[in-house]
């Protein structure tokens, strides 16, 4: 489970379920993203183990067998009845081919273009940097490459492709200029939205030694995003400017908006080898984010639309997962990815790099409330649609 990329709260959850079916007098445990140290004891013998995870990413799909394997577990049952269910479970790898996952990530992040008004010729060349960018990250992660030199190489490559491809158009006479909405999209499939989003959930259960490791390791990866992300930008010069908007009546305004969200999140889905019914659950739940950007478009905070959005999408998903049909988790991040600033982010590095200093750290700060925003609003719902997560219990 932790492999697999679920907080270390369900993990736990997922531990004690298993020693009390085994008839484990006392089972306790410590979870972080990358150790499990745990002690069981029967009368007076016990034993203490400890476990190192090197390798850690997002299955869905094993997020949810593991989930309905620990919902359907006996009042008793023997090591070996364990060992046979897992064992079936690490049958089922990858759903995907390395081709369909890498179009995924194209998909989700043309999605995020055209909510970024992105132009169409945009949209295309965003679909194919990130398709080439998170085929780079596939093979360096099967080669066990380090964490971050694999994002870090991931974004340069789709950042590279991207500006080139602009220049290449370019010099064919299209008129086409790099601009901040499409060249942040190219990478956003790099956000690593399981890592914050469970470590936020660390958090609020007040586990801090998961959270926090959780939380920063999310951010290390953010940064070696950016670092890349900035470095590329030096080389070509973007347009930073607020696009307009597109310019047509209102329903084809909110169509192409519903559209591109469910596009991006259940392309983001995919991408985490869900299978196609719990994407499609994603997709139609992250729909909130339509009526999320009129309220920003009619002068609502940004801050303050994205919780209520997420609030609702955390309510949503608690509602599509009922009676252990999906882990909820499988349905928020997808959902919630596409509400995340990526622009904005870049712009505020831009300031930051020309030294304007007010401006990026408003640009900063105004990034920092709404990935704030985006987590609250979650653990708000999760606190009204989970009794067992809301409340201690006694072991």
């Amino acid at each position: 489970m932790l492999g697999a990329g679920t907080a270390s709260y369900r993990v736990k959850q997922g531990m004690a379920t298993v020693a009390k079916s085994l008839g484990v007098a006392e089972h306790s445990e410590q979870v972080t993203l990358t150790e499990i140290t745990t002690t069981t004891r029967i009368g007076t013998l016990f034993r203490t183990e400890v476990s190192e995870l090197r390798q850690h990413g997002v299955n869905a799909d094993r997020i949810a067998r593991l989930d309905r394997f620990r919902r359907a577990l006996p009042s008793r049952m023997t090591t070996a009845d364990v060992h046979s269910q897992l064992d079936e479970i690490e049958r089922h790898g990858a759903m995907y081919s390395k081709w369909l996952n890498s179009s995924f990530a194209g998909a989700a992040c043309a999605g995020f273009a055209v909510l970024n008004r992105a132009r169409l010729v945009e949209v295309l060349v965003v679909f194919l940097a990130a398709f080439i960018g998170q085929w780079v990250r596939r093979e360096l992660a099967h080669r066990h490459f380090n964490a971050f030199g694999t994002v870090l190489a991931a974004a340069f490559t789709s950042t590279s492709v991207y500006v080139g491809s602009l220049a290449l158009l370019g010099v064919m006479g299209t008129g086409i200029e790099s601009h901040a909405s499409g060249y942040i999209s190219s990478v956003l499939y790099l956000l690593p939205g399981f890592v914050l989003i469970t470590g936020a959930l660390d958090m609020a259960k007040s586990d801090y030694s998961a959270g926090i490791v959780r939380l920063v390791h999310g951010t290390t990866l953010t940064v070696a995003a950016a670092v890349a992300v900035w470095g590329v930008s030096l080389i070509s010069p973007l347009d930073t400017s607020m696009r307009p908007l597109f310019g047509v009546p209102l329903w084809a305004d909110l169509a192409i908006k519903a559209i591109a969200t469910m596009v991006g999140v259940g392309g983001f889905a995919l991408l985490f080898n869900s299978p196609w019914r719990m994407a499609l659950m994603a997709a139609t739940i992250g729909l909130v984010n339509v009526p999320r950007m009129e309220l920003i478009e009619h002068g609502m905070a940004v801050q303050t639309a994205t919780f209520l959005a997420c609030f609702v999408l955390g309510l949503l998903a608690a509602v599509g997962a009922k009676g252990g049909r999906w882990p909820v988790i499988t349905l928020q991040v997808p959902a919630a990815l596409v509400q995340i600033p990526g622009v904005l982010a870049h712009e505020a590095l831009v300031s930051l790099n020309e030294a304007r200093y007010v401006d990026a750290t408003a640009g900063i700060l105004q990034v920092l409330l709404t990935v704030l925003a985006i987590l609250v609003g979650l653990v708000v719902a999760k606190y009204l649609t989970d009794p067992h997560w809301a409340f201690e219990r006694e072991q």
